[in-house]
């Protein structure tokens, strides 16, 4: 049996394999990606710390800071449809924690300090930037702050399922995260 392909079956073939492409199931994880995951991030004992279940995956634009450095290089030249685990050591997460950014304040700086609660969260603008704190410790007169990102110090054990990789858009480029 003799099969006959022509010029335009060929045309159809090469249209066919570039939508494929350009719909990710080929495309691989790289700088300036559009990528969709869907994700659990467990602590060492395997107690679940967050998850895309029950949220809708996370899209995110590769190779732009979007995610931890860590996971951005697990996540390096995988496809769509591929699934694997993590452990992202703390150099790679969010750091060491930094006992310097444990520090001891007054009381009376907070506006509603009989409202405090250890493990409340608030800003604080400093000349280094924005931080997040977390009260630690209440005393009489002072307040024990954490400037630490709550997982610094920790292993991010993560399970990942990449759902789609594609191409970022110019405006999505220009933003600097997937819209």
């Amino acid at each position: 049996m003799e099969i006959i392909i022509d010029y335009f079956d060929i045309l159809f073939l090469f249209k066919l394999y570039f939508q494929i492409i350009k719909k990710g199931k080929f495309m691989k994880v790289q700088k300036n990606t559009v990528v969709t995951i869907d994700y659990t991030l467990k602590d060492d004992n395997g107690n679940i710390i967050d998850t895309s279940q029950g949220r809708g995956p996370l899209k995110y634009l590769h190779g732009n800071g979007n995610l931890i450095p860590g996971l951005e290089k697990a996540l390096e030249g995988k496809e769509a449809g591929e699934s694997f685990s993590v452990t992202i050591p703390p150099e790679d997460g969010y750091g060491y924690k930094d006992e310097g950014l444990i520090q001891e304040v007054p009381r009376n700086l907070f506006d509603d300090s009989n409202g405090l609660e250890v493990g409340m969260q608030f800003q604080a603008q400093t000349e280094q930037g924005t931080y997040i704190l977390t009260i630690q410790e209440i005393k009489e007169n002072t307040v024990v702050v954490d400037g630490n990102h709550p997982l610094a110090g920790q292993n991010l054990n993560f399970d990942i399922n990449i759902i789609d990789v594609r191409e970022a858009t110019a405006d999505e480029l220009a933003h600097g995260h997937a819209h």
